[in-house]
């Protein structure tokens, strides 16, 4: 790993995979490191094609010792020593003299059989079939022209609000973030947390208490989705997404394509089983979100790390020579395309998903965009895949008594009007007239649970939802429950101010639209991908709108130490609201309001005792 001597010891168990990943590749990558870290040479003889070395000669005697080094099994001591006598000439020659003898040795060893758990599953090609039949029956075809005729079905664009759940085998460790599974493998130093010295300080090495290792230990004997389902309605929420599987290929269901998932080890449950009839059970909408996308590139390798053992391929991916680079850590800079076995599987995964649970919202991680935000769809190399998934999941859900799926992206990978965009821990500066969502989470540290959780406190939270809805948008906001299943009490003390804040001014959120402007006053929000820790706290001259029913709705993200409200945008003559105003209220408040207007605006005496805890709504009639 980074800062470190290369090691020369060649990881030879487990050595066969199903893309041929043989000795010789290892030895290749090894040297491949070897040969970037070794000082200039001891001699600077110049060589020309006049003078190539012979095997009789010393530099011709290193050439066939090497050569002897590729070809054997298993290295020689003095390979560094030996490399050191080469010219700098016969190394940078060296690299393409070893991929034709890779070549010639892959093939002598192609009889090996690859492990099976490298190999693609006997489900897919059947799964692949169906779904191919499904899309040929339409009426949406596996192409971006029809899926762009696409309607997002309207109760999702009156729910506004909805929870998310991280939860999966990373909440044992409960360290750092539920990157974990990831980070645990990656020696190098960052900022925060030291997850690869935490692992081996607190479970061992990485070869011999792996992540796998955290899944007996994931038992959820705590769990009771009911109590879930209620708490979560009593918090508002409109529709509930659970993360069906994270980038640690875990899946949290009963999955035909793996044998690690959560219904035959850890919790030994069909988690989203038992929460789609939870949820639903209480009039909620359900979905399902998949981070499957990114587990191709979410573990790095080497061969002291058990996940470079083929046998556990099944769960932590095949083991691609990539990943044994020392910048596989940067996968934002280096992301290499996922190959057609690993897209294969993942919308046979994603399929069943919706067969089984019927969901009715379908979330994806980034992973279906490799190249982030300088994909679009349709450079995308995820594209064919993604196109087949929606044609899929919308023929499935197109019978005349069911709405439509849903389904949300991130950054560029669908036509804006073929799903909802999803942005991360970030907001829109202004009204967005395509619908979208924002998905953030109640600790400004973590989506999984982990001890020592900063959080955020549930007036910020509300502020953001009521911005959020005022320019076209929904918000789904996260938890992430215990190893155990219980939901942290923190957790559930911000839902519950939530839920009684949406008690009281429900109604100027739910079933709402924007209004011809979202608002007014100084306070901007960040707008880039993970950028909320940017945003400045709203003040009592930041106002929102929302509307419905010839009624406006006017928020104030603070109240006034003045207990007064001057709405400028409703000022007399002005063009957004011409019309006469007949009565504002404040919801919560059952007496009337003094108020005034005139060319400065509309200005409201608000009383001395708050009516919110948070935000406060006028509602103003014609």
């Amino acid at each position: 790993m980074s800062g470190a001597a290369p090691s020369l010891k060649i990881h030879m168990e487990n050595s066969n995979s199903a893309m041929g990943f043989l000795p010789a590749q290892w030895k290749l990558i090894r040297l491949k490191r070897l040969l970037k870290t070794l000082p200039p040479p001891l001699s600077d003889e110049r060589e020309t094609s006049a003078t190539q070395p012979s095997p009789e000669s010393p530099t011709g005697a290193s050439h066939k010792r090497l050569l002897a080094f590729i070809s054997q099994p298993f290295p020689i001591p003095a390979l560094p020593r030996l490399l050191m006598s080469c010219s700098m000439k016969f190394r940078t020659t060296l690299m393409s003299m070893l991929a034709c003898i890779t070549l010639q040795t892959a093939v002598a060893q192609d009889q090996t059989k690859p492990h099976p758990a490298t190999l693609p599953h006997p489900q897919v090609e059947p799964a692949l079939k169906n779904i191919h039949a499904t899309i040929a029956e339409g009426p949406f075809e596996a192409d971006w022209n029809s899926l762009e005729k696409y309607e997002i079905p309207q109760w999702y664009k009156d729910a506004k609000f909805g929870i998310f759940i991280h939860w999966g085998a990373y909440s044992v460790p409960a360290y750092g973030s539920e990157w974990y599974p990831r980070q645990m493998y990656i020696d190098r130093d960052r900022r925060g947390d030291n997850f690869f010295q935490h692992h081996i300080d607190t479970y061992g090495p990485q070869k011999t208490f792996g992540y796998k290792d955290f899944i007996p230990q994931f038992k959820a004997e705590k769990f009771d989705a009911k109590a879930w389902a209620q708490l979560f309605k009593d918090t508002g929420a409109r529709y509930v997404i659970p993360v069906a599987e994270h980038h640690d290929g875990f899946p949290m269901y009963d999955c035909a394509f793996t044998r690690w998932d959560a219904s035959e080890m850890g919790p030994k449950r069909d988690v989203i089983q038992e929460l789609s009839e939870a949820v639903r059970a209480k009039g909620m909408k359900f979905g399902v979100s998949s981070h499957r996308a990114f587990n191709w590139m979410f573990y790095v390798r080497d061969e002291s790390f058990d996940n470079a053992d083929p046998q556990y391929a099944d769960l932590y991916g095949r083991p691609m020579p990539f990943l044994f680079e020392e910048n596989a850590w940067d996968y934002q800079h280096n992301f290499t395309p996922q190959d057609d076995q690993f897209k294969d599987d993942w919308l046979a995964r994603s399929c069943e998903l919706v067969d089984k649970y019927k969901p009715d919202v379908f979330w994806f991680d980034f992973g279906i965009t490799p190249k982030h935000g300088d994909s679009t769809h349709e450079n995308n190399t995820y594209a064919e895949h993604l196109q087949k998934f929606a044609a899929y999941y919308y023929n499935k859900t197109s019978a005349k008594d069911s709405d439509l799926g849903i389904i949300n992206y991130k950054f560029n990978a669908f036509p804006e009007s073929a799903a909802v965009l999803d942005k991360e821990r970030s907001k829109m500066a202004e009204i967005r007239k395509p619908f979208w969502q924002t998905d953030t989470a109640v600790s400004s540290s973590s989506w999984g649970y982990t001890e020592n959780q900063r959080y955020k406190t549930p007036e910020r939270l509300v502020n953001d939802l009521v911005d959020i809805v005022s320019k076209n948008g929904c918000l789904l906001l996260n938890v992430g429950p215990r190893a155990d299943g219980t939901i942290p009490e923190e957790d559930q003390a911000i839902l519950k101010a939530i839920g009684d804040w949406l008690k009281v001014n429900g109604e100027a959120i739910y079933d709402t639209t924007y209004w011809k402007t979202f608002g007014e006053g100084p306070t901007s929000v960040s707008t880039g991908h993970v950028s909320e820790s940017k945003d400045k706290p709203f003040t009592s001259e930041d106002l929102r709108f929302t509307t419905r029913d010839n009624v406006l709705y006017v928020h104030g993200l603070k109240w006034p130490e003045n207990n007064e409200i001057t709405v400028k945008t409703l000022a007399q003559g002005s063009d957004l609201y011409p019309e006469e105003i007949r009565t504002i209220q404040l919801l919560g408040f059952d007496r009337e309001l003094s108020w005034e207007r005139d060319a400065s605006g509309v200005t409201v005496s608000l009383p001395k005792d708050k009516a919110s805890k948070f935000a406060y709504v006028l509602k103003v009639t014609q």
